[in-house]
């Protein structure tokens, strides 16, 4: 499976951060929470609305608008990458 949204990560599912097409101060903010490519992540939470969305990143939870989700890309892990 290729690069996704973190947008459209399904709730419970977990994909590695690939790259951050914000820029400014919300790319380096989310750079501080953990958000570098390779590393973890989990969706968490969807807001009934669709926004905010929560995620799972270095023992933090982190809630984010669907728009920014949208610019952050992943890749999903396999049931075999667990």
């Amino acid at each position: 499976m290729g690069e996704i949204t973190l947008s459209t990560l399904e709730v419970g599912k977990w994909g590695s951060v690939g790259e951050i097409a914000l820029t400014g101060s919300i790319r380096r903010r989310l750079q501080e929470l953990g958000f570098v490519r390779g590393t973890p992540v989990q969706s968490l939470y969807d807001a009934p609305s669709g926004s905010p969305r929560a995620f799972g990143i270095r023992g933090a939870v982190i809630a984010l608008r669907r728009s920014d989700c949208a610019m952050i890309s992943v890749t999903p892990w396999q049931r075999e990458d667990i």
